[in-house]
């Protein structure tokens, strides 16, 4: 029988738990969570070169909304415009970025909406509002909310157990990275979480921070049908490396993709990495850091369907067995009163 903790490890290891958990749920409006170190998303303009790292200039994302809810809610712009502070410019603002919000029928059940290209009927769904933006000082580091939205417009969905809104952020003009954050909130000027929402997409196209060694993470739901995966990663750019983190993965390399190209590289899942999150974590090496890196990941699974990035990770996200590693390594320095075990 398993000997039980002393009491200091046991709320170390609770106290541990409860501050993990409690910073997972108090990011877990914004998109990108801010648990993932990612600083924005990034669409170009559709003339742009894909060697500034978006391989279709269109970004789709997901919310579910709880089928409880019933207050109305905001879907929030950080920085939509083009131009100031924090976009990718070239050759002076002459790009146009368009943003709409879809609910109803098709919404996400529609099969060419959960591709990561933009083909086919991957706009189905009822348009619930639009807009586009240009070069603006209004909303240059600045927030625009789209709403109030009734959480009954969305698509009900049993498998999430809720109604489901899709989000589509287009490059139609121009050659300029627009760089944003959505978050979904209860207030129009406000940011204030949803209790029970999360987002999610199918494929992220991100900027990497500037800071050297900088570690950005995205997490894949396993389901307990998975038992292989394929990643694919476009514009790495030789920024660093990719790896997967998991209860088995200490952290299993992929093929990384150099500029303007698709990589992709096949992955086994073992039982243990079932019904919880991996955890992708893009590391910039301090000798090759870049400063305006954009990236494009994606992920699917052996029967070929695209996986969801959550972000609140379902399941929670995995980390490698060092915890019984660790419990072993406390109950041995208590037998043998040696601090010198830890460093074993």
């Amino acid at each position: 029988m398993m000997k039980r903790l002393p009491s200091r490890f046991r709320a170390l290891i609770l106290t541990s738990a409860a501050v993990f958990f409690g910073c997972t749920m108090a990011s877990s409006q914004p998109v990108p969570p801010a648990n993932s170190n990612i600083p924005f998303l990034v669409t170009f303009g559709k003339d742009a070169s894909k060697k500034y790292g978006d391989d279709d200039f269109s970004q789709v994302f997901f919310l579910s909304v709880p089928k409880n809810e019933t207050d109305p809610f905001y879907i929030r712009v950080f920085d939509p415009d083009i131009g100031g502070q924090h976009d990718e410019i070239y050759s002076g603002v002459d790009t146009k970025t368009k943003f709409s919000i879809y609910g109803g029928s098709g919404a996400w059940s529609e099969p060419d909406a959960q591709l990561t290209d933009p083909i086919g009927k991957y706009k189905a769904g009822v348009l619930l509002d639009s807009r586009t933006f240009t070069e603006s000082e209004k909303y240059d580091n600045a927030w625009y909310s789209f709403g109030p939205l009734d959480p009954k417009e969305g698509e009900y969905i049993e498998e999430f157990g809720g109604y489901v809104f899709k989000i589509v952020a287009e490059g139609t003009q121009g050659n300029d990275g627009n760089l944003y954050t959505y978050f979904f909130s209860r207030g129009p000027n406000v940011n204030i979480a949803i209790e029970g929402a999360n987002a999610f997409g199918y494929e992220w196209t991100f900027r990497m921070p500037a800071e050297k060694n900088a570690i950005c993470h995205l997490y894949p739901y396993i389901n307990e049908d998975v038992v292989s995966i394929q990643q694919f990663n476009f514009d790495w750019d030789d920024d660093g490396i990719i790896k997967i983190v998991s209860y088995e993965k200490k952290g299993e390399w992929v093929e990384m993709s150099n500029e303007a190209d698709w990589k992709s590289s096949t992955h086994q899942i073992q039982p243990t990495e079932r019904n919880s999150s991996l955890d992708i974590q893009f590391t910039k090496t301090q000798e090759k850091a870049k400063s305006n890196n954009n990236v494009c990941f994606s992920f699917k699974n052996q029967y070929g369907e695209f996986m969801r990035f959550y972000t609140i990770p379902i399941g929670g996200v995995q980390r490698f067995k060092y915890s019984l590693n660790l419990i072993e390594k406390l109950r041995e320095g208590e037998r043998v009163g040696n601090n010198k075990v830890f460093a074993k």
